[in-house]
């Protein structure tokens, strides 16, 4: 069905002023924009948590064309504050699809963009690197469009982990295998049991753990270590994940420090890309801001240990620092621009990986990551 669609301005912050159409949600929203390489999953992106306070421009040009459906969520909502698109396909047509992607939006109340050069918007954040714009479809003239950019918070201001993150600890327990094309009878028993902190975990990264063979338990954001601690001494767990998530890792400070009681404690842990920033942190190795971010599915990655090179997916603005390695062994390396994507610290059960190995761009070329976690916790 054809989606009626009205127009939409938008300002970005180097002054930059373009008229295109929506459609999904209308409104006035102020985000980040970044772009994302993928050429497909853009129910996934929409989903995943790490992309709230953002919106994300795809450089594949035709979205909408497979439509959407409720197996693909990353998560329970669509977190990102908007998406553009150069031709967006209201006549979806797939096997799988339930609905389309502009209900999809509505439903989360997140704007879509397009009829937009999105050529033109990924060269200039390659050059100028990733900035703050405003979308609306009620507010066509620049200078008020300016004056709510201008006095809007920044993406770095806004703690997006309290919003994402669950309320309430649950136990997940599906897995990859609860995909009914792969054929598989069930996931493995449990070898092991972790806690997952939960930054705006995606559920791909849960069910990959489940299908490795460990137990899971996702608890909020807000943790206090001791309680862990005191599980792990007691053997009620064996582990800890770092779950990935949106924003400035540096603004975290309370997880910080509870993060740096785990580290202490020698608690076997392992982070995936926010996660891998904390960790970098509580370790007294502040993390930096990427000119325009790593966004999309392909990625290669080359492991340090094997010499295999990994197609992965990336989702992060920030990067450890190279002067980590006075405490940590570099295990992956981004091949792109030779950032640090994968440690594992001396002395302590602790290694992270930037990239997502659940994703599976490759299509499963990092998967082994998972299988590594319970090796390292049931040691």
């Amino acid at each position: 069905m054809a989606v009626s669609m009205k127009k939409v301005w938008l300002y970005l912050e180097n002054g930059t002023f373009l008229e295109a159409k929506s459609f999904g949600a209308e409104g006035t929203n102020v985000g980040e924009i970044v772009f994302n390489t993928s050429m497909s999953g853009y129910q996934e992106i929409m989903s995943d948590p790490s992309y709230a306070g953002q919106f994300v421009t795809f450089t594949m040009p035709e979205i909408g064309n497979v439509g959407v459906n409720e197996q693909d969520m990353e998560s329970k909502s669509a977190h990102a504050k908007g998406m553009l698109v150069r031709n967006y396909q209201s006549r979806y047509s797939n096997f799988r699809a339930e609905d389309s992607l502009h209900n999809f939006l509505l439903q989360y109340n997140v704007m879509g963009i397009c009829d937009v050069d999105t050529r033109y918007l990924t060269k200039m954040i390659r050059s100028e690197g990733a900035m703050m714009m405003v979308a609306s479809t009620e507010i066509s003239d620049i200078e008020e469009l300016k004056k709510i950019l201008e006095t809007s918070p920044r993406i770095e201001d806004v703690n997006y982990i309290e919003q994402v993150s669950t309320k309430k600890p649950y136990v997940h327990t599906s897995s990859t295998y609860s995909y009914r094309e792969f054929n598989y009878d069930s996931a493995p028993e449990a070898e092991a049991k972790i806690v997952v902190i939960d930054f705006g975990v995606k559920r791909n990264i849960l069910n990959e753990m489940v299908s490795a063979g460990i137990g899971v338990e996702v608890i909020p954001n807000d943790f206090q270590a001791e309680d862990l601690i005191e599980k792990y001494n007691t053997k009620e767990i064996d582990g800890v994940f770092l779950s990935n998530g949106p924003g400035d890792p540096l603004v975290l400070k309370k997880e910080q420090e509870q993060i740096k009681k785990l580290i202490d404690a020698k608690i076997p842990m392992f982070g995936i890309c926010l996660g891998h920033q904390l960790l970098s942190i509580s370790h007294g190795y502040d993390t930096f801001k990427l000119k325009f971010g790593h966004h999309g599915g392909n990625h290669p990655v080359k492991n340090e240990k094997t010499g295999l090179v990994e197609i992965t997916a990336q989702n992060h603005n920030y990067n450890v620092p190279d002067n980590i390695t006075e405490i940590a062994e570099v295990t992956h390396i981004n091949l792109f621009d030779n950032t640090i994507e994968g440690l594992r610290y001396n002395d302590t059960p602790i290694f992270s990986v930037q990239h997502h190995p659940e994703s599976s761009p490759g299509p499963k070329e990092s998967r082994y990551i998972f299988s590594e976690f319970l090796s390292l916790i049931k040691r």
